[in-house]
């Protein structure tokens, strides 16, 4: 995680270039334009003018970088259908607004990665019989599946190899056979595994020789490092309490902190 960290930081000075306004836009603010350039490890950094931004290389994507996008994918699809479990299953208002922002979050990050994907001609990933998926057929009619579709085809996690903190269709089918603060539980749980298991993905990612620094893929990797660490810290938090006032309503000694038995 720390080489991650660090890798963000210093990349992060230079993705500025984006916001950079273009040449003759007058009602630019000239502090949003600025770029500064790092310098050498105990010196501080240079600030480019706007030609010297310009002209510096943009980095082009790599192997590493499509690897990560198409894994990503199926990972985050598991997260929607996990969260579309919490209806029915769920009567703690935090639970249900946890999955709700999770659902957002998902599949605007899977439209993303898949245009970032077929903009760059790469398929999103390839299915078992050998033809690739597009972006139409991963992100149309989610919001319109209820739980039972997404139990029954798999959608497309089932179809993909296991990503880090990834569940397996048995851990999937037992989160879905619990109710009330057993499955806040277990889906805080496991939801925290999903999560740690993105960034693990990161880590993989930027350990990558030149991975990781195309401008587009480096916004939303820095993206997802920030609001899953705080997702996970959230959730642990929301773990706990709920953890404790189970044990208060209905003490058992025999059940571990997810409801199961230990």
């Amino acid at each position: 995680m720390t080489s991650r960290r660090m890798t963000l930081g210093v990349l992060g000075v230079l993705v500025v270039l984006g916001a950079c306004a273009p040449a003759g836009d007058s009602g630019a603010d000239d502090s949003e334009a600025r770029t500064i350039q790092p310098g050498p490890p105990g010196e501080a950094g240079r600030e480019l003018t706007a030609e010297e931004a310009a002209a510096l290389p943009r980095p082009e994507y790599t192997d590493a970088d499509v690897r990560f996008m198409q894994g990503m994918i199926p990972h985050h699809q598991q997260a929607l259908e996990m969260s579309a479990l919490i209806e029915g299953r769920s009567q703690n208002r935090m639970i249900g607004l946890l999955g709700q922002r999770i659902a957002i979050s998902q599949r605007d990050e899977i439209a993303l990665m898949s245009r970032w994907l077929e903009r760059r001609g790469e398929p999103l990933y390839e299915a078992p019989e050998g033809h690739e998926m597009h972006a139409e057929h991963m992100t149309e009619g989610h919001t319109d599946h209820g739980e039972d579709d997404h139990m029954a085809d798999g959608h497309m996690a089932a179809h993909h190899p296991a990503m880090p903190g990834m569940l397996s269709p048995e851990e999937m089918e037992q989160l879905a056979s619990l109710s009330g603060a057993e499955f806040d539980m277990a889906f805080l749980r496991y939801m925290i595994r999903h999560h740690e298991g993105a960034l693990i993905m990161l880590d993989t990612l930027f350990a990558s020789p030149g991975a990781g620094q195309e401008t587009e893929l480096f916004r939303f990797a820095s993206d997802v490092d920030a609001d899953q660490s705080m997702e996970i810290d959230r959730m642990a938090l929301l773990l706990r309490e709920i953890a404790a006032g189970a044990a208060r309503d209905d003490p058992d000694p025999g059940a571990g902190p997810d409801g199961a038995p230990r």
